[in-house]
């Protein structure tokens, strides 16, 4: 596995500022989800939104500190084959990842993620931008690697594009245990926010609850709602 090259951006609060109100409220959430399924064992996760521009990827790359931090093996996958961030966020190199394994069976998944330093967690970028992603992860190549990757960490959140935008996050979703719905105050259009959850559900997604992001300090006690 590679080693991490550079820190996080200080986007990432649950590693720069893990003491703060914000990084509290994610080990919030991480709380919400482990109540959300207790009758039902969480090893894969979506982390998506209705549009752009609403938070999910800083959601997805949070949340997998946090629970690391409480000692589960995780694997954070950018899986946003259009325009990914996962590598950026970590600033690691994007070279090869997820698209690697998808088109390539020869392929394993322990040369294309990067350990990082914080403890339990890995990281693996989308790789080079494929003419088809909501082919490649629609395939049943794509379900073969999400058992492979449940089967080596203990969860991966798989960071998907806007669930309106592409079909991709509600193909995912459809191939995983559980999907958290990101909606970001005076961002999210409460009809797009619709479609969404209609789309989730036409999938049969698990939908284990929403995140609203960018709230106001006095109302942070609402930052997540569970579904």
């Amino acid at each position: 596995m590679k080693k991490e090259q550079s820190r996080g951006r200080v986007s990432l609060v649950a590693l720069s500022e893990k003491y703060s109100n914000v990084a509290e409220q994610y080990r919030a959430i991480r709380s919400n989800i482990r109540f959300s399924s207790v009758d039902r064992p969480l090893k894969s996760m979506v982390v998506t939104s209705a549009g752009p521009g609403e938070g999910k990827s800083t959601t997805a790359a949070n949340l997998a500190i946090i629970f690391a931090n409480s000692g589960k093996r995780v694997l954070l996958v950018d899986a946003d084959l259009r325009k990914p961030s996962v590598a950026d966020s970590f600033q690691i190199l994007n070279a090869k990842g997820l698209s690697n394994l998808l088109i390539d069976s020869d392929v394993t998944h322990e040369n294309l993620v990067y350990q990082m330093s914080v403890d339990n967690l890995w990281i693996m970028p989308s790789g080079p931008k494929p003419p088809n992603p909501s082919e490649l992860l629609g395939s049943q190549r794509m379900i073969e690697v999400i058992e492979k990757l449940t089967n080596c960490f203990d969860l991966v959140i798989f960071d998907m594009p806007p669930v309106v935008t592409v079909t991709d996050a509600q193909i995912v979703a459809a191939k995983v245990d559980g999907t958290l719905f990101v909606v970001r105050e005076r961002k999210t259009n409460k009809q797009m926010a619709q479609k969404a959850k209609k789309l989730l559900m036409m999938a049969n997604a698990n939908v284990l609850g929403v995140v609203y992001n960018a709230t106001s300090a006095k109302d942070q006690k609402d930052y997540y709602y569970g579904n």
